[in-house]
């Protein structure tokens, strides 16, 4: 094809014909089916809920109905969107209502609660009045229960999505029942509600069931087969056949579906000479840290944006960054760079991940692990096959115990790392729900220089008895630990001050401190261990609760001087290595000559200096 075109070219032809072939190729690239587009928007989801009587009827043992388990999810929902990507648009329909209220109402039984809009502190406020006996009231007041037609629910969430000016990048769609056979056995509805699916997986919606417990289990085979899309990729959830009966599934289910994962980079694993595997970069774990303050203009309570200009120190004109440069001091002279020299110095590699070899897995240390792990995934659709390669590598290092190293060049102008990639299985919990995927944890390896040499204290060493009784109790003390078991309570509670706030609520909610010890446990659990251990350990008039005695200066006790000689001194200059000395020892020596200085920075003080032995 693409020959053919530069044949045409190279002819001589007239303006039309060349016109005409420009459209034409244009259309070819836009609707070739080998030819894959990344569409960068807003993600939106709707919340599409049955509100029949089934919903409504409460478990076993007082357990909540499912319309409450579902009303709590999505105000779940609604607050983390909030929180990590308040952007995305999110709505809320109901439908199998006694009332009807959508756009231009044109389709009965169908309730639209929420609009497809980004989510805020209204909207948690009437998810959360739905919440309970009072919000089943609420629901039977406002919308009641009636007829089901879930097609007419489907073409008013598809007239939702038409209606949206803005560029979507995912749309998701997710239906909340109980029931596996909607509209009873009435084939015509159930045709139409097929019908209207398979037009909205054809504009690019993703329609997922969230299917609720009912008694006598739930049958997706009976009709919501046919409704739900199938899996994008190997790595997301496909269709579940049990059904969620507790809030914790449920809310791990529409997780594991509403949760966009975006690489951080995209890159290809070069393994060997023409032989590339294209592979995504994710991160494992992310430091949950508190948002940055945002700066607002008093007067119109607007955030405020801050600018950086440069000016010249001695005429005072505005500098445009084509006019500045960068320089550096190597061996008394200052070596002035352009901003493309400087950014050619930086460029090693082009970005990749170069496979060197292979190791035994016990070679791989503790102390290797200096900063989280990513994990890397294979990517099908930059490089056709790299699945079946990277699936293959994966299984092969898995059987055989070892791990790649590889030199790692995230983007340009980064400098390179090396990585040890470390298979990984995936893993599953009981709900078949993704607790692992597969793919290799790029381990970042240490430099030499990064690993120091410490003269460590010597200690007594303890005796063999003692050994063997704090081992007893490191068996009593150990759990099974989860990351997401334990969360920080700073962050827990900023955040709940913040929903107080924005809800109007009288007090924030109460958190648990899951970090602070459980003592009562802990005694149960070891008994009379730890007092075994203090008398084998410290001697028989140890308190811990006792303070140390506060150790006093004496008054003759003064820091001693760093002095460094002239000689010394010249021949770091000299050398250039005046930069190894500490800013103390500067100082020291700035007054040891009579140097005047108003600076506190390193080089201000080694210039004075410099200046003082140039004399």
């Amino acid at each position: 094809m693409i020959n053919f075109v530069c044949l045409v070219l190279h002819n001589k032809r007239s303006a039309q014909f060349k016109k005409y072939l420009f459209i034409y190729l244009f259309i070819y690239f836009l609707f070739s089916p080998s030819v894959n587009y990344k569409v960068t928007g807003r993600d939106s989801l709707v919340f599409l809920v049955d509100a029949s009587k089934e919903m409504f009827i409460k478990g076993e043992d007082g357990e909540p109905s499912n319309f409450d388990i579902t009303m709590q999810c999505v105000r779940s929902v609604y607050t983390s969107k909030i929180i990590s990507s308040h952007r995305d648009l999110v709505a809320l329909v109901f439908y199998g209502t006694e009332k009807s209220k959508n756009p231009r109402n044109s389709f009965k039984h169908v309730y639209v609660y929420h609009d497809l809009d980004e989510p805020g502190a209204k909207r948690v406020q009437d998810v959360e009045a739905l919440r309970g006996e009072r919000g089943a009231r609420l629901a039977a007041d406002t919308m009641g229960s009636g007829e089901v037609s879930l097609g007419d629910a489907l073409w008013c969430c598809s007239n939702l999505y038409s209606d949206i000016k803005l560029r979507l990048s995912h749309k998701r769609l997710m239906i909340f029942t109980c029931m596996d056979q909607p509209h009873g056995g009435d084939s015509t509805k159930d045709r139409q509600a097929r019908t209207k699916a398979g037009d909205l997986k054809e504009t690019g919606v993703v329609i997922d069931l969230m299917h609720l417990m009912k008694p006598g289990g739930f049958d997706v085979s009976l009709f919501f087969c046919d409704i739900v899309s199938p899996p994008e990729d190997e790595s997301e959830l496909g269709l579940q056949v049990e059904p969620c009966g507790k809030l914790d599934d449920l809310q791990k289910r529409v997780q594991a579906k509403q949760q966009k994962k975006r690489a951080m980079a995209r890159v290809n694993l070069c393994l060997g000479e023409g032989m590339n595997v294209a592979v995504g970069v994710y991160a494992n774990a992310v430091t949950a840290r508190k948002p940055s303050a945002i700066r607002l203009y008093r007067e119109t309570n607007e955030p405020v944006h801050s600018k950086t200009r440069t000016f010249h120190t001695q005429t005072g004109s505005l500098l445009l960054p084509s006019e500045t440069r960068k320089a550096q001091v190597y061996g008394n002279r200052q070596i002035v760079m352009e901003k493309d020299e400087v950014d050619t110095i930086k460029k090693f590699y082009d970005p990749e991940i170069f496979l060197i070899g292979f190791k035994p897995m016990e070679k791989l240390k503790l102390h290797h692990h200096i900063r989280p792990s990513v994990l890397l995934y294979p990517e099908e659709q930059q490089v056709t096959g790299s699945s079946c390669v990277f699936a293959a590598l994966l299984k092969k290092c898995t059987e055989k115990k070892v791990f790649a190293v590889c030199r790692y060049t995230p983007r340009r102008n980064y400098p390179p790392r090396f990585v040890a990639l470390v298979p990984q299985r995936e893993e599953v919990d009981e709900s078949n729900v993704q607790v692992t995927p597969p793919g290799f944890n790029a381990i970042f390896l240490p430099f030499a220089d990064d690993i120091r040499k410490l003269d460590t204290p010597q200690f007594p060493t303890a005796s063999d008895v003692q050994v063997d009784k704090m081992k007893e109790i490191i068996t009593k003390m150990r759990f099974k630990y989860r990351s997401d078991a334990f969360e920080n309570p700073v962050i827990q509670q900023h955040y709940r001050n913040l929903e107080a706030l924005a809800l109007d609520m009288l007090a924030p909610e109460s958190i648990e401190d899951f970090i602070m010890p459980k003592v009562e446990q802990i005694d149960r659990r070891l008994g009379p261990l730890v007092d075994e251990f203090k008398e084998l350990v410290y001697p028989a008039s140890y308190n811990p609760d006792s303070k140390p005695a506060a150790k006093h200066r004496q008054d003759n006790e003064k820091k001693p001087k760093v002095e460094i000689p002239e000689a010394e001194l010249r021949a770091h200059i000299k050398n250039g290595t005046l930069g190894k000395l500490t800013v103390p020892v500067l100082k020291e020596a700035c007054k040891q000559f009579g140097i005047r200085t108003t600076g506190t920075k390193k080089q201000e003080l080694m210039d004075a200096l410099i200046a003082q032995m140039a004399k």
